[in-house]
């Protein structure tokens, strides 16, 4: 559907686009910071949006400790890197943000410009507060060495699935909570509660990217844990082919059943947050996740290209998302959304229902909800969805 179908979205969009356009005119003169934000956009331009809600000292912060993070995850996805060099360089990254002239050729595009450039986000991150070096120090190190933990070994159990998402993200959300209370804004949040905030956007990205991730050269990357994809299929890769249509869906849902338990921890933090800014900076992504929970499951266009949130829907999350009202909204009408495709046959249906009721409740519980009518689109696919496969009627894909 056009924009024009959908009026409600028309004036999100345009002030999606003068923001944007605002942070460009805002890149600090100095080449060490005009380095960092400029290359924020590039690699993150949703990020780079959000982190515009937060005060100068703390925006400076995370913006270094999004591309300290951005750095040490381009070189564990470089599969080009042989794992002797690979391995030592994850597990003294925390040490080489302190040298101004360390750099390592690695990545493609506007990672590899990160990269060969990092002596400019170390320049930037020596400006920090100690606080803030010290927390960013902290996360980098312990992510480092769980990076290196799983270059070699596999992701066969959901145990290994979780330390893994913990290591890459969980260890994300831990860091964020500690530079919102280092910039005494925030009280420290509980590491349960920041674990959970990661693991949920983590997982969605794993969920999402599952074509991308398996047909990386020149190796696959297989985050999908043995334990769930082995019950519906030989091989991870199987998952792509036409004729694994139906156990794929089954194993998506499979996966996003998984993630949904994290998403009444997520509203829990949110809940906590005192400062508009942050919360602001939080909740957006959160939304985008249970967003995108919402258009990948039962979807089989996971397997077959990119799938995410129409842009006019994202820019409604960014311009509504201003209280916990708004949050609990989203959550309960997206969780709506995936409670409509449930299909009962489903080996995890019964799991999956109980999942969204028990967010669904938590929600309504707060007796803050709105209705804002967030709905998904049909795919730009050609659908095959389960649902047609089985001649079932169609579900909102």
């Amino acid at each position: 559907m056009g924009v024009l179908s959908r009026p409600e979205e028309v004036l999100p969009l345009v002030k999606l686009k003068v923001a944007a356009g605002r942070i460009k005119r805002q890149i600090p003169p100095e080449e060490h910071w005009a380095f960092a934000y400029s290359m924020l956009q590039r690699v993150s331009r949703s990020f780079a949006l959000v982190i515009q809600q937060l005060g100068p000292d703390l925006r400076n912060a995370v913006c270094i400790f999004y591309l300290v993070l951005r750095a040490l995850d381009t070189v564990e996805d470089d599969t080009s890197i042989p794992t002797e060099v690979k391995v030592p360089i994850l597990q003294q990254f925390h040490q080489h943000i302190y040298n101004r002239d360390w750099h390592y050729s690695c990545g493609t595009k506007d990672y590899k410009v990160l990269m060969d450039k990092f002596r400019l986000v170390s320049t930037a991150f020596l400006e920090l507060g100690q606080g803030y070096q010290e927390a960013i120090e902290e996360i980098t190190k312990r992510m480092g060495a769980g990076m290196a933990k799983f270059i070699c070994k596999e992701v066969e159990t959901v145990e290994d699935y979780n330390e893994y998402c913990h290591y890459v993200a969980g260890l994300v959300g831990y860091g964020l909570s500690r530079l919102f209370y280092a910039g005494g804004m925030e009280d420290l949040a509980s590491d349960k509660l920041s674990n959970s905030m990661g693991l949920f956007l983590q997982k969605i990205n794993i969920i999402r990217d599952y074509l991308e991730d398996i047909n990386e050269i020149p190796k696959s990357r297989m985050f999908w844990p043995r334990e769930i994809w082995s019950k519906y299929v030989d091989k991870l890769e199987d998952l792509k082919y036409e004729e694994n249509s139906e156990k794929a869906v089954q194993c998506l849902n499979d996966m996003v059943t998984n993630a949904l338990s994290h998403a009444e921890d997520c509203l829990k933090y949110m809940s906590a947050l005192k400062d508009h800014a942050i919360f602001r900076f939080c909740a957006i992504p959160q939304i985008m996740a249970i967003g995108t929970c919402a258009v990948c499951y039962n979807n089989v266009n996971v397997f077959r290209g990119v799938v995410k949130m129409r842009r006019g829907l994202t820019a409604r999350v960014i311009d509504e998302t201003n209280s916990m009202s708004d949050v609990y909204t989203a959550f309960y009408e997206f969780s709506s959304l995936i409670e409509s495709k449930i299909d009962n046959n489903d080996p995890n249906a019964l799991l999956t229902r109980k999942r969204v009721d028990a967010i669904k409740r938590t929600c309504k519980s707060s007796c803050l909800l709105k209705r804002r009518g967030y709905d998904l689109e049909t795919s730009k696919y050609n659908t095959m969805m389960l649902a047609n496969i089985k001649h079932r009627n169609s579900e909102l894909f």
